[in-house]
């Protein structure tokens, strides 16, 4: 990450597709086609420089369309030259480069499926130095973003699971949602 005081706090490294090492978005992949989740938007937290849940739901013919963001800089290159070389999944993904503790609500569109994937992972106090948001307050924008009978997911392998668990179990408390079980390597959830 970044240590510049004031500037943005971005994750300064290049994620590639690791499945033995995190196999979040395989999975996520998986579960969109065991469940034969169709035509739904998608917002994806953390891209990795694979960019495989696009790629995936573009060649798949689900009609899903995914919305990515990444801290990364490389990783947004990387999106970049797969728009120019593969304008086929460039159609229905798109993602772009910043801190999700920047997210303003009146800038996204509802969602049909959301992935918290790395909640918790990289939000410090460099991000406290230009106001951004809290993994809660994220959350909670997400959730109000997500249509109702639309799912959020978690994923549990993440190094800071248990900092998110213990939002998410609040979260689960107050929020309109219920749990509906674990897939994989994913915690799943659904909007009441």
């Amino acid at each position: 990450m970044s240590d510049a005081k004031g500037k943005l706090h971005y994750w300064d490294a290049f994620w590639d597709l690791r499945v033995d090492e995190c196999p979040c978005d395989v999975h996520f992949c998986d579960w969109l086609e065991k469940n034969d989740i169709r035509n739904k938007s998608i917002f994806h937290f953390g891209t990795g420089g694979h960019h495989i849940v696009g790629i995936r739901t573009a060649e798949n013919g689900s009609g899903n369309c995914v919305m990515g963001i990444t801290a990364a800089p490389q990783e947004y290159e990387t999106f970049v030259t797969l728009a120019i070389e593969r304008p086929d999944v460039e159609k229905t993904y798109k993602t772009f480069f910043g801190d999700i503790y920047q997210l303003d609500a009146r800038l996204l569109p509802d969602f049909d499926v959301v992935t918290l994937f790395h909640l918790c992972e990289f939000r410090t106090d460099k991000n406290d130095l230009y106001g951004a948001l809290t993994d809660r307050q994220v959350l909670d924008m997400l959730t109000a973003k997500t249509r109702s009978g639309g799912y959020i997911l978690f994923y549990t392998k993440s190094f800071a699971f248990d900092t998110a668990e213990k939002i998410v179990k609040v979260w689960e408390k107050e929020a309109a949602v219920e749990k509906v079980g674990l897939y994989e390597t994913l915690l799943v959830y659904r909007k009441k």
